[in-house]
């Protein structure tokens, strides 16, 4: 019996284990496989293959049950879900039902996720900006949360790593707070966002640009995407299904075949993380426990390296349920900061208007992007009454005016006549908040997940600085449309909108220099426990204001690069 333990215990040992097949996760397994280790990926979720798995991605709107619109008893029983944009027939079955994995909201918080292979990669907005210096140093300059203990050149080599490899469109832009990267050919701007765009330099001097977007989708493939067995975007703008082509970026695309070609990557679907084993003798993580999501079975494997990428919350919940004789409150956590600064991007509001003019033109066609205004506020200076700023998306497009007045013939010949009202814009605003150690997530006491795992706790909220930014939003965006020719201007706001709905939860392990007010290094290693590296959202220090995901993906790059260094010298 002795020998078959041993036998047992060494086919559940690995080079390195990473908790998450997502964006980041994703990467983890590419960068380590790719440099030879043995590594075992683990998802809480089930198994989601490429384009197999895709049940409606080539479904026409007639073949849906109902038309694309989630039945009332769904979102009845889904109340948190059903509110992102994106749970709809054909991709509903991506998302977390309420029901079945619950958690405490201290504060009202609509945690969006998605437990599958690939987790929320397959639904991802895919919006993809670089951070600059004045991201990296903003918390330093502007007296916020911590300094970052890295700066734009550390991560910018790394940046144009992934960005070659992911397909990232975009124009070369020549802005200092939005760097530029190595781009596939840009979107093309519609003729009101050229419009926009060109009454902003005017009336701004060029100190408020709009630009098109820049997001991950393979406008050009390169001969490294083909190699990946993806194609051209086809402008479908149906990418919340998963797309067939891999015109868009996703880890069952990309990173998680390519990591699998190699031979060196095994991949444990429905494996619900536990917690990571730490031992004392040794003063490192040895291995990670593992609960079966289906027959609850408990099993422990073990590596030398460990990568969290479980996405931001449930990484801080992991990390949290990891208590030991030596971290009885949390791997890592001596300093009683894990779970604290959880930030995120304020997507609260937005603004419309109209344009009488243009009256040639009509939109034609599908872009699965917008136009993109970067940060003006604060940028250079501080000129404001609130912290940083915000970024917003930008993005027109044509009415079509359909009659349905009448009976028979009148009715079909109305339907026939194809009348055109004014364009219409639309902009979501995209604030940074500031971390706060008011903003936190922790561990139930009492109340357990189906898997008896204590259930999270979240108490994020807004703040005054936040409302601020929201009053100025609304302000400087009715000048901008109100000078460049706009009319029937309209804010909305909705202050009952709950944070979590931008899905871009960050914080709760953050990266620092001073292992006192921080959980990680500029390396992404626990200060106090080297071979585990976190390096998805629940690493950073700050939120920026641009999506974070590239960044996730370029700080996983490296910090996969620096382990495998490390552990051949010896050092993990």
């Amino acid at each position: 019996m002795s020998f078959l333990n041993i036998d047992s215990v060494k086919e559940r040992t690995f080079d390195a284990i990473v908790v998450g097949s997502g964006i980041s996760g994703g990467w983890a397994a590419k960068e380590l496989t790719g440099k030879g280790l043995r590594t075992l990926v683990l998802e809480r979720g089930r198994d989601v293959k490429h384009v197999t798995d895709y049940p409606t991605t080539m479904m026409q709107p007639w073949e849906f049950a109902h038309l694309g619109q989630m039945p009332k008893a769904i979102t009845d029983a889904n109340p948190i879900a059903s509110r992102c944009y994106a749970f709809r027939e054909d991709a509903a079955h991506f998302f977390v039902k309420d029901a079945e994995h619950p958690y405490v909201q201290d504060k009202p918080f609509d945690w969006i996720r998605g437990y599958q292979v690939g987790g929320k990669s397959l639904m991802w907005a895919r919006g993809t900006q670089r951070w600059s210096d004045y991201d990296f140093d903003g918390p330093a300059r502007d007296g916020f949360a911590i300094d970052w203990p890295i700066r734009y050149a550390d991560i910018a080599p790394w940046y144009s790593y992934v960005e070659r490899f992911a397909g990232i469109s975009g124009n070369k832009d020549g802005l200092p707070q939005l760097p530029d990267g190595e781009f596939l050919p840009p979107h093309e701007m519609a003729c009101v966002e050229k419009h926009f765009s060109e009454q902003m330099a005017k009336h701004y001097n060029n100190t408020r640009p709009v630009i098109i977007g820049r997001c991950a989708h393979l406008t050009k493939p390169q001969p490294i995407h083909l190699q990946q067995g993806r194609g051209q975007c086809q402008n479908r703008s149906l990418c919340q299904r998963g797309c067939p082509y891999g015109g868009y970026f996703s880890s069952n695309s990309s990173t998680l075949p390519w990591a699998a070609k190699t031979g060196k990557m095994t991949l444990r679907t429905d494996s619900v993380v536990h917690s990571i084993i730490f031992d004392e003798k040794k003063n490192k993580a040895t291995g990670v426990r593992v609960i079966d999501a289906h027959t609850k079975e408990t099993k422990d494997y073990y590596a030398k390296i460990i990568f969290v990428n479980a996405a931001c919350l449930n990484s801080n919940l992991i990390l949290l349920n990891s208590k030991s004789t030596r971290f009885p409150n949390g791997l890592g956590n001596d300093n009683g900061l894990l779970g604290k600064y959880i930030a995120f991007h304020n997507f609260r509001t937005t603004i419309s208007a109209e344009h009488e003019g243009f009256t040639d033109s009509i939109t034609e066609g599908i872009r699965p992007n917008s136009s993109y205004i970067p940060r003006f506020r604060n940028v250079f200076k501080q000129e404001t009454d609130f912290l940083r700023g915000y970024a917003a998306g930008f993005g027109a497009n044509r009415v079509m005016n359909v009659d349905t007045a009448g009976m028979g013939e009148s009715l079909k010949t109305s339907l026939m006549e194809t009348k055109y009202g004014n364009w219409r814009v639309g902009s979501h605003m995209m604030g940074e908040t500031i971390p706060k150690e008011t903003n936190y997530v922790a561990l139930d006491p009492a109340l357990t997940d189906a898997w008896g795992i204590p259930q999270l706790r979240i108490s994020v909220a807004y703040d005054d600085n936040d409302e601020k930014m929201i009053k100025d939003f609304h302000e400087q965006m009715t000048e901008m449309l109100t000078v460049a020719g706009f009319m029937n201007i309209q804010t909305h706001d909705k202050p009952d909108k709950a944070p979590g709905l931008d899905i871009h939860e960050m914080g709760g392990v953050r990266m620092g220099k001073d292992p006192k007010t921080s959980l990680l290094n500029k390396w992404n290693q626990l200060h106090t426990c080297k071979n585990v590296f976190v390096t998805d959202g629940a690493c950073m220090t700050s939120t920026s204001t641009q999506n974070p995901s590239l960044t996730f993906m370029a700080i996983t790059a490296r910090a996969a690069d620096h382990a495998v260094k490390e552990m051949k010298k010896g050092n993990l």
